[in-house]
């Protein structure tokens, strides 16, 4: 930092004392402008006169007065006024008294708007210029008298660049900070979001498999005395199921690597090309599941998007594993896939009879709970749902059972916007 910008830091640090060497230079100015001799014999000379009593309190009143010109810029102003209008009746020859009314002028013009500056600077203009005009022995047109217009002019417009150009400033400074907070505003939306969806993805997967855990490991502990084949079966079924559920959190957290750390086996995400192994892995467990699928997609018709595909299969993958965990022993689910023009039709139903699901007043449901309304199955199910825009709609079926319904676009927004020009 050179010296100059620190003694201008310094400066506006103080500005009263800013204020009163600024006073000083102007009654220095004052002083040496008392001493030109403007009627001399050969026009303008430099003669060393002493001005008159009443013109040096006049000059050391108004010059005093810019020393509180930034907290009170328009009394000020109006005081200056008033000494250089006594100076102008009163003193012959004048003193340049003036020059203070040019300084408090640029004052209030650079600190108040616009419209109060054209009023107070015509004001000050009129008034000191007829003043001089009409009292000075000069005659009225000469370039004294013009000289007080011409300055009075130039302090206001001065002042009124000044403060145009510190409004200019501070509104870039404004639109840099709101980007600025908009841009971090938009990173931490994005972040949340990013977070939402791997949380429903790790709920899924981790419901889903550990839902079949439990039942065959209920199963192979039920059995393992008396049918000890059949214990073994459901022991495969429970190492089958964790590999499963190994392998799918991989690849979900193996999306939350960096782009310089190690590479990690991964593997694509599910989609409804795997819904018959999904149902396979409930009919392991003893669950009746029976799939319809009419989603073919039609000629010259675009593909499931990722998004959609991912979103179908863990619907059903809910929802089966919310019959595996409410439905009763007995029961049955069916699933149906169905593509209807640019949406894709998913609906579970069962005919169990158990009661842990249910639907929360606003809509929201809390279906992998145990009967009292603790885990977020149904939840996590409709924010799934309703990221892509679409529906989902769950409750009892009329004579026992549940149905869930889910209504997916097949074109999402930001698919469309990919493949747009």
């Amino acid at each position: 930092m050179s010296t100059f910008q620190r003694a201008r830091r310094r400066l506006r640090a103080h500005p009263f004392a800013l204020d009163a060497a600024l006073a000083a230079g102007v009654l220095v100015c004052i002083v040496a402008g008392s001493l030109v001799e403007p009627h001399g014999p050969d026009g303008v000379t430099w003669a060393l006169r002493t001005p008159d009593a009443l013109s040096l309190v006049l000059m050391v009143l108004g010059a005093a007065a810019l020393v509180l010109r930034r907290r009170a810029p328009l009394a000020v102003l109006a005081f200056t006024g008033g000494v250089s209008l006594v100076e102008s009746v009163t003193g012959d020859p004048r003193a340049p008294v003036a020059m203070c009314v040019v300084v408090a002028l640029y004052t209030v013009a650079s600190a108040t708007d616009r419209p109060t500056t054209w009023r107070v600077g015509l004001l000050t203009m009129t008034v000191l210029t007829g003043a001089a005009m009409i009292a000075g022995p000069l005659p009225w047109y000469a370039q004294e008298n013009l000289a007080i217009l011409a300055w009075t002019g130039i302090g206001a417009t001065a002042g009124d660049a000044v403060r145009s150009r510190r409004a200019f400033v501070q509104a870039i400074r404004e639109r840099a900070e709101r980007a600025e907070r908009t841009r971090e505003e938009e990173a931490r939306r994005r972040v949340a979001e990013e977070r939402l969806r791997i949380a429903r993805d790790l709920h899924d997967v981790v419901a889903h498999h550990i839902a079949l855990v439990n039942v065959q490991a209920g199963v192979a502990a039920h059995v393992m005395d008396k049918r000890p084949d059949q214990a073994k079966e459901a022991l495969a079924h429970v190492r089958e199921a964790s590999r499963s559920a190994l392998g799918e959190l991989r690849a979900t957290v193996g999306l939350l690597r960096q782009s310089g750390d190690p590479e990690a086996p991964t593997e694509p995400a599910p989609g409804l090309d795997r819904l018959d192994d999904l149902a396979g892995t409930f009919r392991n467990a003893g669950l009746r599941v029976l799939v319809a699928r009419e989603d073919q997609r039609p000629d010259h018709a675009p593909a499931l998007p990722a998004a959609v595909d991912l979103a179908a299969y863990r619907v059903v993958q809910e929802a089966l594993t919310n019959v595996q965990k409410h439905a009763g022993a007995e029961a049955k689910a069916e699933v149906s896939v169905v593509r209807v023009g640019p949406h894709l039709e998913i609906t579970v139903l069962d005919d169990g009879t158990g009661t842990g699901r249910r639907e929360t007043p606003d809509g929201t449901g809390t279906g992998t709970g145990n009967g009292k309304g603790g885990g977020h199955g149904l939840l996590g199910m409709r924010e799934r749902v309703t990221a892509l825009r679409g529906t989902l709609t769950t409750g009892p079926r009329y004579g026992g059972g549940f149905r869930v319904h889910a209504i997916l676009p097949v074109e999402t927004h930001t698919s469309a916007a990919q493949d747009g020009p």
